[in-house]
């Protein structure tokens, strides 16, 4: 089998969506509080399941926070091919912007593990950017 056919069976692709939540930062107390919507689709041949996630979230001073966990929101999804699963987490940071990105590890049905890339995503304060 070509090497590029075989990378096709382990593939998840990541979509974010993230949001600010107003009504649960202070500002004042330097507590910007962001909402993020995530849809997993297996976009490979093989179904697999979501076993933990890694993420790195960095604030606009530099700081790096790593998190690391079974699951997402309590759950292991299971993906058949062109499946998807959609969940809303969120992260507060002590600045009005930041960064995440990250790894979900993943296990195919025929024992293969492999990460899916979170590709880097901005978190901001509306109005912060320009």
């Amino acid at each position: 089998m070509p090497p590029m056919a075989e990378s096709k069976n382990y593939e998840i692709k990541v979509e974010v969506v993230t949001e600010y939540l107003a009504e649960q930062s202070d500002v004042a107390a330097s507590r910007f509080v962001f909402a993020y919507h995530i849809t997993l689709r297996n976009v490979g041949n093989v179904p697999a399941q979501l076993i933990s996630r890694h993420w790195v979230i960095t604030d606009a001073e530099g700081d790096i926070q790593e998190v690391k966990g079974l699951g997402v929101v309590g759950h292991q999804p299971l993906l058949a091919p062109d499946q998807s699963f959609e969940y809303t987490s969120g992260c507060a940071l002590t600045t009005a912007v930041g960064t995440m990105r990250g790894t979900y590890q993943m296990v195919a049905e025929d024992g293969t593990q492999f990460d899916a890339v979170i590709p880097e995503f901005v978190l901001a304060m509306p109005r912060v950017l320009h």
